[in-house]
């Protein structure tokens, strides 16, 4: 199946050539052997630059002084050698933790000025973090270089009013409902009314109460061949996430999903290169 054309230019890369793929590098790659521990890092990003990702995937808090960080928990515990929310730290007080015992939490500003040819997938992971996103994309003209997503369907709402729909979003889950629903993709795009641009999903999702590690019979399929038809359709993209196993790559991309998620930025490279869809960095890109 064909990518639908978006409008967006973040999204429509994926159309030049035809049949090319999104591939998303997760927290810089955070399961990649050589940067593993090191998520969302300058390293692991650097790392991922380097084998020629363009997309690189993140998560965004802003701390009390109102500097966006790219940072995936809401404190500094599981991964640094400090403690504390960072909504309650300055940025002077995140910056004396280290991650992996080296590196330091990168502001999105240094990701921005670091890379500048690539693009990004940024989760809004607080409620403080909207505006303070809305007023970077702004500042930075942006729009082209992000595509932005949350769980909460709030802080999507606040984000797209204050960006006035100029940057693709991905869809909160009562959107992602609305397309593995409905029968047409055309009434799930009205229904939402053409708000998201993609929907970002798991393969498969855990039902409740049933414990992590079990059988793939006891999870309900997200992703199958008519949610891909029904959001491109609706002029939608799917994205997968966050998928590190070859054999499951190949199974996901047979189905037509125009992007993949990973941490495993080594394997997902590999896979791309052998089914002849791997796009070597450019210089416009």
């Amino acid at each position: 199946m064909t990518s639908p054309s978006t409008g967006y230019a973040y999204l429509d890369r994926v159309l030049d050539p035809p049949g090319g793929v999104l591939a998303m590098a997760h927290r810089g790659g955070a399961f990649h052997p050589e940067v593993e521990g090191l998520e969302n890092t300058m390293a692991a990003f650097e790392h991922a630059v380097e084998l020629g990702y363009r997309y690189l995937e993140t998560d965004v808090h802003v701390t009390l002084d109102g500097v966006l960080l790219a940072f995936h928990d809401n404190v500094l515990d599981r991964v640094t050698d400090r403690s504390g929310a960072i909504a309650e730290l300055t940025l002077a007080q995140v910056r004396e933790a280290t991650v992996g015992g080296r590196e330091q939490v990168p502001t999105l500003a240094e990701l921005f000025e670091r890379f500048p040819q690539a693009r990004f997938n940024i989760d809004i992971k607080s409620q403080g973090a909207v505006a303070a996103l809305a007023d970077f994309v702004s500042a930075h003209r942006a729009w082209d270089r992000v595509l932005v997503g949350s769980f909460s369907a709030k802080r999507l709402a606040a984000f797209r009013r204050l960006t006035e729909h100029r940057v693709p979003t991905s869809a909160h889950p009562w959107e992602v409902l609305a397309f593995w629903l409905l029968p047409s993709g055309r009434l799930a795009r009205r229904l939402t009314r053409g708000r998201p641009a993609a929907l970002q999903v798991p393969h498969r999702h855990r039902l409740p109460g049933v414990p992590a590690r079990t059988p793939q019979r006891w999870t309900m399929r997200v992703v199958t061949s008519g949610l891909v038809r029904r959001a491109h359709a609706g002029g939608v993209h799917v994205h997968v996430w966050t998928i590190d196993d070859p054999d499951e790559m190949r199974e996901l991309l047979a189905l037509g999903v125009d992007g993949l998620v990973t941490d495993r930025t080594d394997v997902l490279r590999d896979v791309l290169r052998a089914r002849g869809q791997w796009e070597e960095p450019r210089d416009d890109t």
